[in-house]
């Protein structure tokens, strides 16, 4: 076979463009591969970007649902503490009113404390008020007075005053002869209804709150002492919330500051008139 190089070529020969069209397209293919391996790379990296943030994701997500489980089993742990707390009932308070008089005195004493707390304890001693264990009741006599109880009850609720006067409203305590039982707090009474029905009434024993009792000793005439001989201070009841009598701020400084501390009852406790019963 015989060889050729440039030289052998005619001076007029022309490239096919068959043959120079397939050489572009060499070319192109090479340029083409390139191209590809890029595209190809951009791919796999942008896969891997999504895959990282998905784990990313899903790892935050686990993370979240260990919290709300943890915050799910600490609101359950609390629910059923509390109800455990109320479930176990609180043991029943010995009764004041049982306790020897010596322990009485000083019951009533520390409470009066509270009420006067810038008080010295020799002011206090001055307005000191005896105690006595036991009530000779006198709900069977009818004073001649109008207003004139020979007895008050002190206690802290509107519903408790409502009990404690049927029961004394009883013919058993009470008798044929025995004056009324006057019911004397404020829900549902204004202060001029109870004067008005205290000067037309011969009262034998008034049961109420301190606050309303206080303001008829204090602001008006119509709630006499001139018969009175004990007054009785609730202290066994307890409310809702486990409260007694003098255990409630506003009731407490009503009793020592508007009943007894009245001074026309702290002078007839002093003289001996008048006793204080813890019931």
């Amino acid at each position: 076979m015989a060889d050729h190089n440039g030289d052998d070529l005619e001076d007029d020969f022309i490239i096919d463009d068959t043959v120079a069209l397939s050489e572009g397209e060499g070319e192109d293919t090479v340029s083409l591969a390139v191209g590809d391996g890029d595209d190809i790379t951009k791919l796999l990296s942008a896969d891997e970007d999504e895959e990282g943030a998905a784990a990313e994701s899903s790892q935050q997500a686990l993370i979240t649902e260990r919290k709300r489980k943890r915050r799910a089993k600490e609101k359950e742990r609390k629910v059923k503490k509390q109800k455990l707390a109320e479930s176990v009932q609180a043991p029943e308070p010995a009764l004041i009113g049982a306790q020897p008089p010596v322990m009485l005195a000083d019951y009533l004493s520390a409470m009066q404390a509270k009420s006067f707390s810038k008080m010295s304890a020799i002011e206090l001693q001055d307005r000191q008020i005896p105690v006595v264990p036991t009530l000779h009741t006198r709900l069977s006599q009818r004073t001649k007075a109008s207003g004139a109880p020979t007895l008050l009850f002190l206690t802290g609720a509107a519903l408790r005053v409502a009990d404690v006067t049927r029961t004394l409203r009883s013919k058993q305590l009470r008798g044929e002869k025995g004056g009324e039982v006057a019911k004397l707090f404020a829900k549902h009474f204004k202060l001029e209804e109870h004067v008005k029905y205290l000067k037309r009434t011969k009262v034998g024993c008034a049961v109420g709150t301190p606050g309303r009792i206080g303001k008829l000793l204090c602001e008006t005439d119509a709630l006499a002492i001139s018969a009175l001989t004990h007054i009785v201070l609730d202290v066994s009841y307890r409310d809702k919330k486990n409260r007694s009598l003098l255990d409630i701020p506003e009731t407490r400084d009503e009793v020592f500051r508007t009943v007894l501390g009245a001074p026309q009852v702290l002078q007839a406790i002093r003289a001996g008139k008048i006793q204080i019963v813890l019931f």
